[in-house]
C-alpha cells in the first residue's frame, strides 16, 4: 500500500509516516479528508490560541495592557530566543512574579546559541527558556486577575483548567464531557478530541465572523490578528509556524502540536486543517501541511517556493549536508462539495 510520506536517504527509500487529514468549514462539515478525520487526538500546544481565548475573556489582557505580541507569545511554542524570553519575563512583572510562578518545567530550548551564551555568562537554565512559558505566563495573569489560587492553576480542577474546557468545547464544537484529558508536556491539562473538530475550532479562529458575532468571536478575531501580525512569537527563527504566516501575511493562521500535529485556519476561505502524523513523528508535519495547501488550491507556485525547505524537507547529517528528502505522495479525498464555503469568501472580497 502506497504510504502518505517518504523519506527518502540518497534515493532509497528509508522510512514512511501516514497520517490523518481532516479539512472542515466553520459551520463543522467535513470537506475534504486522508485516513480518519474522527482519530480520536490530542492536539497538544495547537490548542493554544483557544486557551488564550479563556485568558482574554477573564479581563486579564486589558487590565495587565497585553499588546498583540503578549497575545501572540501565550499561544506559542516558541524556541526561547531572547525576545521571547524578555517578553515571558516582562509579563511576570506586570503580574508581580518571579519565574518561580511557572510551572512549566525546563528543558534546553530550541535557540541554543543564546542559552549557550546565557549558561557561560553564569546564568541558570529556569521555565522562561520553556517553549511553553508564554501559555503558562498567560493562564497566572488569568489567575491572578481573578483572584485565584496560583500554586494550583495547572490542576484540571482549577477555575482557569475549567474556564479553557469550557472554550474548547464551545469552539469546537464537541461536548466536554466527551473530551479526554490527560497531562501535557508541561504540565497542564491537554485534551484529546476528534481531530475534525480541532479542524473547526481552526475554520472559527481563522474567520470567526462568518461563523458568530458574539465576544468570544471577536476574541479569537484579537488572538488570529495577533499570531499572525507577529509570527516571530508563535515560534522564532526557522520554524514552520512562523514562516508560513510571514509568507502568507495574514491569510493563514498555524500553530503545530508536539506528536506531529499541524493546525492551519485560512481567512480567505474559511477552511480549517487538522493534520496528525500517525507515528508521532513531526519531521512529516511540514511536508504533508504544504502537500494539502497545495491540493486545496490555497498555496500558489510563488509561495510554494518560497517555503520549499517545508515542501520537501531535507535529511540532513551530522555535518549538515543534505543526503535525503521527504515527500508527500497522497491525494485529498472530497467529502462534500467545498465550491460554496469558497465562492462565498469570493463575495466577502
Amino acid at each position: 500500500m502506497e504510504k502518505p510520506i517518504k523519506v527518502y536517504r540518497g534515493e532509497y527509500l528509508e522510512s514512511t509516516h501516514n497520517i490523518h487529514v481532516a479539512v472542515v468549514n466553520v459551520n463543522g462539515e467535513l470537506l475534504y479528508s486522508y485516513g480518519d478525520p474522527n482519530r480520536f487526538t490530542f492536539p497538544r500546544s495547537s490548542m493554544k490560541p483557544f486557551q488564550a481565548v479563556a485568558v482574554v475573556e477573564t479581563g486579564a489582557a486589558e487590565a495587565y495592557d497585553f499588546e498583540a505580541k503578549d497575545l501572540s507569545l501565550i499561544c506559542a511554542s516558541h524556541n526561547g530566543e531572547p525576545f521571547h524570553r524578555n517578553r515571558v519575563a516582562n509579563i511576570l512583572e506586570r503580574i508581580q512574579l518571579n519565574e518561580s510562578a511557572l510551572q512549566c518545567g525546563t528543558h534546553i530550548p530550541r535557540d541554543i546559541d543564546s542559552y549557550n551564551e546565557h549558561i557561560r555568562n553564569g546564568g541558570e537554565l529556569t521555565s522562561v527558556f520553556s517553549n511553553c512559558s508564554g501559555k503558562h505566563s498567560g493562564m497566572l495573569t488569568a489567575v491572578v486577575h481573578m483572584n485565584e489560587e496560583v500554586n494550583t492553576y495547572r490542576e484540571i480542577s482549577h477555575p482557569h483548567q475549567q474556564r479553557i474546557l469550557d472554550v474548547i468545547e464551545y469552539i469546537c464544537d464537541f461536548p466536554k464531557d466527551k473530551i479526554k484529558i490527560s497531562v501535557d508536556g508541561c504540565g497542564v491539562p491537554v485534551h484529546q478530541l476528534p481531530l475534525k473538530n480541532t479542524a473547526v475550532g481552526f475554520a472559527r479562529l481563522a474567520n470567526p465572523q462568518s461563523w458568530e458575532s458574539t465576544d468570544r468571536a471577536r476574541h479569537l478575531e484579537r488572538i488570529r490578528q495577533a499570531m499572525t501580525k507577529h509570527p516571530e512569537m508563535v515560534g522564532g527563527t526557522n520554524r514552520f509556524d512562523t514562516d508560513l504566516m510571514k509568507v502568507f501575511n495574514g491569510r493563514l493562521v498555524a500553530k503545530a502540536g508536539a506528536e506531529g500535529v499541524q493546525c492551519i485556519g485560512d481567512v480567505e476561505t474559511g477552511l480549517g486543517i487538522a493534520i496528525k502524523v500517525e507515528d508521532g513523528n513531526g519531521r512529516a508535519t511540514s511536508v504533508a501541511s504544504m502537500e494539502v495547501l497545495k491540493q486545496l488550491g490555497i498555496c500558489d507556485e510563488k509561495k510554494y517556493k518560497e517555503l520549499y525547505q517545508y515542501a520537501n524537507a531535507p535529511v540532513l547529517n551530522a555535518r549538515k549536508d543534505r543526503i535525503g528528502r521527504i515527500e508527500a505522495g497522497f491525494q485529498l479525498k472530497e467529502v462534500s462539495r467545498a465550491s460554496d464555503i469558497i465562492s462565498s469568501s469570493e463575495q466577502r472580497k
